[in-house]
Order: C-alpha cells, then sequence, then structure tokens
C-alpha cells in the first residue's frame, strides 16, 4: 500500500438507482404503474404493457420500479432491453409549470385527506387542487414567514432540502430525441422560491381548467339587444333586400 497507494474507484452514476427503495409491480395497461398509492407513467412503459416480465423467483411476472423518498413527482424504470433508465412522471403533476418536491410524508397526508374526504379519483390528476392546498397554495407569498407557523416552515424548508439533493443525487438524462421524459433535468430551488413554485402551479391548474371548460362550449355571437322581440313583431318594417327579392320573384 506504500508503494502503490490507494485504488480509488469511482462509482458509476447509475448507483443512484440501484440505492433506492425497489417496488416489484405490475404494469396496467392504461394507467401505469402504481407506488404506495400513487400512479405514475411514461413513454418507456409503452413497450411492455402488454404482458408480464420474464423475472422469476419470488417477484415472478413483476417489474421493478425504484422510488427516491425524498421526491415522489418520479419514479425510474429500467428497461430491460437496453438497461437505461427512465424517469416515471406522477400523472398529477401538471403539464405546464413546475411543482415543489414532496416527500413520502406528504404523499401520506395526500392520500389521508383523500380519503378523509371520501374521494375516490378516477384519476392521480384530480388530486393536484388537494396537494397545492397541503403544499400551503392559499398562503400569499408575501405572507409566508409571518403567517405560516414554525413547524410547517421548518417542514416546507426540509422538503425543499430534500426535493434539491434529490435532484442533485440524480444521474442527468440523456438528450432527448423528442419531448418526452424530462422530469430528471428539473432544478428544484430552495426558500423563498419554493412558495412561488405552488403559486405558479395553482395559477397554470386554474388556466388549464379555464381551458379546458371553454374548449367544449360553442363559442357563438350573442344576438342584438331586442333582435328576439324584433323578429316577431308584425310592426317592423321589412328589409331592403327583403323587398328587393319580393318584387324580382314571379308573378
Amino acid at each position: 500500500m506504500a508503494q502503490g497507494g490507494f485504488a480509488l474507484q469511482v462509482p458509476s452514476p447509475q448507483l443512484y438507482y440501484a440505492l433506492l427503495p425497489a417496488h416489484f409491480v405490475k404494469i396496467h395497461g392504461q394507467r401505469g404503474v402504481k407506488i404506495q398509492g400513487l400512479w405514475y407513467d411514461g413513454k418507456a412503459l409503452d413497450g411492455h404493457r402488454d404482458g408480464p416480465s420474464s423475472r422469476g423467483g419470488q417477484h415472478s411476472g413483476k417489474w421493478v420500479i425504484r422510488r427516491d423518498p425524498r421526491d415522489r413527482r418520479y419514479v425510474f424504470f429500467q428497461d430491460p432491453d437496453s438497461h437505461e433508465w427512465h424517469t416515471l412522471r406522477w400523472v398529477g403533476l401538471p403539464p405546464e409549470g413546475d411543482l415543489p418536491a414532496f416527500a413520502d410524508s406528504r404523499a401520506d397526508e395526500l392520500l389521508a385527506a383523500a380519503r378523509a374526504q371520501g374521494l375516490t379519483p378516477r384519476s392521480d390528476a384530480e388530486l393536484l387542487p388537494l396537494l397545492l392546498d397541503l403544499l400551503g397554495a392559499r398562503v400569499p407569498v408575501s405572507a409566508w414567514r409571518t403567517q405560516l407557523p414554525k413547524a410547517e416552515r421548518t417542514r416546507h424548508a426540509r422538503e425543499a432540502a430534500q426535493g434539491a439533493a434529490a435532484v442533485a443525487d440524480r444521474p442527468a438524462p440523456p438528450p432527448p430525441a423528442s419531448t418526452g421524459d424530462q422530469g430528471g433535468a428539473e432544478i428544484v430551488t430552495l426558500r423563498p422560491e419554493r412558495p412561488r413554485q405552488v403559486v405558479n402551479a395553482v395559477d397554470a391548474e386554474r388556466r388549464r381548467r379555464r381551458e379546458q371548460v371553454m374548449a367544449t362550449r360553442a363559442v357563438t355571437a350573442p344576438p342584438r339587444l331586442g333582435e328576439t322581440q324584433r323578429r316577431r313583431s308584425l310592426l317592423v318594417l321589412p328589409d331592403e333586400d327583403d323587398e328587393d327579392d319580393d318584387d324580382g320573384g314571379p308573378q
């Protein structure tokens, strides 16, 4: 050892996934995978939705999914053919905008609150408003330091620090060929940016719902004031176009 020194070996970035808790689950054809009460999905599952895995033994036919307890927005799936790791998004995440990281304890609180309110959501997307309430979305950004109790401020700070550490530990994903899974590259900032992230997520969710409602309504110009009464009245003279049509017609 005195002559050769220490043999240093840099660990592979893939070691991050190997150290995460593993879950052996089945892939639902349309909903993805369910990990501790939450559903996750992604394009990486498309080639494996039709049947069980080739795994044998105690977890025969099931797929292994890795979860980071510090950041429940994502889970990770290794393709058995290419051995590449892919990020699966929580289906409750908004399609646009940022959502602060939340840990296992917050996910358990979310599910408990849903059960207490008697919610039976058809999709985890219906749980997003409830999660935003738990994250303090109704508290104005300017009032966070004075309105939130000390224990809640400490919890938010801890969640922000854990989320940032989870993103820092996560291996950088390869450049995507298309607009696919980009969740692994998201940067979660520490407080005081966290309340702004929550407010932005609330605004994005409300905007999405308004656009969804407006898209289902037929956009037609309202009638002129008194148009209905004018059509039914016998005292209204016909328009000039109508008179021309009457003169030009057969006698």
